[in-house]
């Protein structure tokens, strides 16, 4: 039975009202005693619903962000209890992404239309029979509401002494109900709360608030307006400067700032329709004494499910884990967004790709990215090319970029490892089908993917002077991308039942084309850490033994020539320590890893970070900024590692869907002492344990009932185990 909702009209306020935010009415009696009720609502923007003053679910920033075009979320909410004889439904919207700036993108207006909207149905079943059926239409009282302004980056404008006048009924407002769909995401929810660690007063006599932690979400006060009419704000940043002063260069031009006019008496206030990121605050003009537990930061993100946890004696790796935990926590609200707080906070796909295998570890990530691959199908274009972010708000030709719009293939992929979920993997084949396409039919070289605009392997470290590209040959990435994703696609054809023998007679020619074109005289062309990374971590030297021992020579070579240091970028630090635990050298990987030093994931640990930075010197050694322009000091992409800590410190590894089957093959390292890690997978609980006592390291394993783990140790034997508790001990190497 169709959702009433597509009865109902799409309902705004005074466009002239812009930008402040409506209020809807809408008031009634009930005719009898109420059976069920159900209140299905959506808005172009983000919603709040109340009933007799009590408010609707626990969702927030709701319905979230799509490709508005073609995808408007609607919730239901089950509203039995809250009605009562005489009732009053009253919603709030605020411009959300559907009404807000761009960001940093250029639009004059809305990203995708100028002034919110609001659609519902709310049902009523009475017991002795009947319903009744009200649908937001031109009957709905609508007011200017308190808040003044609301936007994604620039914050909320909130004036406490309007009390809304509903003189005037809404209107119409013309939109395509072809667009409306069920809400299928993780709806985002306000998780837990952090409060003030310390109130510090600058060299420069700012009054700011350390929260000890960066979060993403939203910030509640309390404040006594000895009287009516004073205006405060508050500003936020991630980080001091070098001084100690208050820092928000890197947020460009994003606001990030609440601005609250006071009325008389005791007041809370927290934001209603937009986020915000941030380890500090900076209190302006403040009329009153400081009291720190009068401020709270609420912790927002997707409600997911937490799935695995890692813990090891170094606890400078456990920071780092922590950082990690975080930097996905924060930037999975409703979508996988790069960075949560300067004027981007976009789902940059190359982000979301290269930590995919991490997040869903890490969290049940299904519904998540199911949600948000939807909205990537609906963005592809007709030829099979993908935008650079999705939703689409860039709109301009930033499209079809390697390892950004691979996510097609990858992500997929990694969903159907994790979870064994055959239903959406079919779902999800047009698009990867469609993007491997789209490559074969590039023009260029056949088997190669030679043409295109490429970000490289963005930020790497050896970019030559004034480029965020490293210098790794952007086609070699591309081609290497190229094959990964015709083999994913022919796994995924395979496991479906379907015939793959286009595409893997496809992948043999990429790779023999790739061998011709990239390898000279048994050396890449490309004589970089990434390149050698992809080309062995992707297999395309496997049936080439010689090859392979001299690529990962030279591999070993590069790192060791830079002082034991990394030059990778966002492209090939997610592959680096697994591919060298592939060539016998974990022993250099866990160099890396430990590395406190910059460039490694340890010097931001060293230097205070709660969360993962977007380049390994966002801030050096002396407290300096590396830039202002681009400089996040919590994206997720480097966090990736965290897949290396399951699977190879503790050896966790499916090898068919859902953890069916896995390898339990931990690689022990003193410098860590101990480490143990649980992922809850769709087949039950596995564990791994290991702990260095005195000349032995002793293991202990958990294999869920029904599965099979293949365990192999470092002193070379193995055995298949069953569902179980097991302990094992091996010699401790040298």
């Amino acid at each position: 039975m169709k959702n009433p909702i597509y009865s109902a009209k799409f309902i705004s306020g005074d466009p002239k009202w812009a930008p402040v935010s409506p209020y809807f009415k809408k008031c009634f009696a009930l005719k009898g005693e109420v059976k069920r009720a159900k209140l299905s609502i959506s808005a172009l923007g983000v919603f709040e619903a109340f009933i007799n003053g009590e408010r609707v679910g626990r969702d927030y920033m709701t319905p979230g962000w799509t490709n508005y075009k073609k995808r408007v979320l609607y919730l239901e909410y089950d509203v039995t209890e809250m009605l009562g004889c005489d009732n009053e439904l009253l919603v709030g919207v605020g411009h959300g992404w559907f009404a807000s700036r761009g960001g940093f993108i250029d639009t004059k207006e809305g990203m995708y239309g100028s002034y919110p909207a609001l659609i519902l149905a709310l049902e009523i079943e009475y017991s002795g029979g009947g319903h009744e059926l009200i649908l937001s239409d031109e009957s709905f009282d609508v007011a200017r509401s308190p808040v003044l302004f609301s936007g994604i980056y620039d914050g909320e404008t909130f004036d406490a002494r309007i009390t809304p006048e509903f003189s005037e009924k809404a209107r119409v407002y013309d939109y395509d109900h072809s667009t409306l769909f069920p809400f299928d995401g993780t709806p985002t929810r306000e998780i837990e709360t952090v409060g003030v660690k310390e109130v510090i007063f600058t060299p420069k006599g700012e009054c700011v608030l350390d929260f000890g932690q960066e979060i993403t979400g939203n910030i509640q006060f309390v404040i006594k307006g000895s009287e009516a009419g004073r205006v405060v704000s508050i500003d936020c940043a991630e980080i001091l400067d070098k001084d100690g002063n208050f820092y928000r260069d890197n947020y460009r031009t994003a606001l990030s700032r609440i601005t609250y006019t006071t009325k008389e008496g005791w007041q809370t206030y927290k934001a209603h329709y937009t986020f915000f990121g941030f380890r500090y605050l900076r209190l302006n003009d403040w009329c009153e004494e400081v009291r720190p537990e009068n401020f709270t930061a609420i912790v927002m993100h997707s409600d997911m499910e937490r799935t695995a946890f890692f813990k090891c004696s170094n606890e400078k790796i456990n920071k780092l884990y922590s950082n990690i935990i975080w930097g996905q926590r924060d930037n999975f609200l409703d979508i996988p967004t790069d960075c949560p707080q300067r004027d981007e906070r976009l789902g940059w796909t190359g982000d979301a790709q290269v930590f995919a295998r991490t997040a869903s570890i890490n969290y049940d990530t299904e519904k998540f990215y199911t949600k948000w691959l939807r909205d990537a199908m609906s963005e592809q274009f007709e030829d099979g090319g993908l935008p650079y972010v999705i939703p689409d708000a860039l709109r301009k030709d930033c499209k079809n970029g390697a390892a950004w719009s691979d996510f097609a293939c990858v992500i997929p992929w990694e969903l159907y490892m994790a979870y064994g979920n055959k239903a959406l993997l079919r779902e999800h084949l047009p698009l990867m089908k469609k993007w491997v396409n789209y490559v074969y039919n590039c023009p260029g070289k056949k088997y190669l993917w030679q043409n295109g605009k490429h970000f490289g392997d963005w930020l790497g470290l050896d970019a030559p002077a004034g480029s965020y590209r490293g210098s790794t040959n952007e086609e070699l990435i591309a081609s290497a991308y190229f094959y990964l994703c015709t083999t994913l696609l022919t796994k995924a054809l395979d496991a479906l039942g379907m015939k793959s023998d286009r595409y893997r007679n496809m992948a043999k020619r990429i790779k023999s084309n790739y061998l011709k074109t990239y390898v000279k005289r048994g050396r890449l062309i490309s004589d970089t850490q990434t390149a050698h990374v992809l080309t062995l971590h992707f297999g395309l030297v496997d049936g080439e033994p010689a090859l392979r021992e001299s690529l990962a020579k030279r591999l070993v070579g590069l790192i060791e020539e830079n002082g034991y240091a990394l030059t990778t970028g966002f492209v090939g630090t997610p592959h680096l320590l697994d591919t060298l635990t592939e060539i016998g050298r974990s022993d250099l990987a866990y160099k890396l890893l430990l590395r406190e030093e910059y460039p490694g994931w340890l010097f931001s640990v060293k230097m205070g970070a709660t969360t993962i930075w977007e380049h390994w010197d966002g801030m050096r050694e002396d407290g300096s900024v590396w830039s202002t322009d681009m400089n996040s000091f919590n994206h997720y992409a480097y966090g990736s590692v965290a897949s290396w800590f399951y699977g190879t410190i503790l050896g966790i590894r499916p090898t068919a869907p859902k953890y069916e089957s896995f390898d339990l093959c931990p690689i022990p390292c003193r410098e860590l002492g101990s480490a143990k890690a649980r992922i809850n997978t769709r087949s039950g609980d596995i564990t791994s344990a290991w702990a260095y006592e005195g000349e032995f390291v002793r293991y202990d394993f958990t294999v869920p009932e029904g599965s099979v783990a293949t365990v192999k140790l470092i002193d070379g034997k193995e055995e298949r185990l069953g569902g179980g508790s097991y302990v094992r001990w091996t010699r401790a190497a040298d």
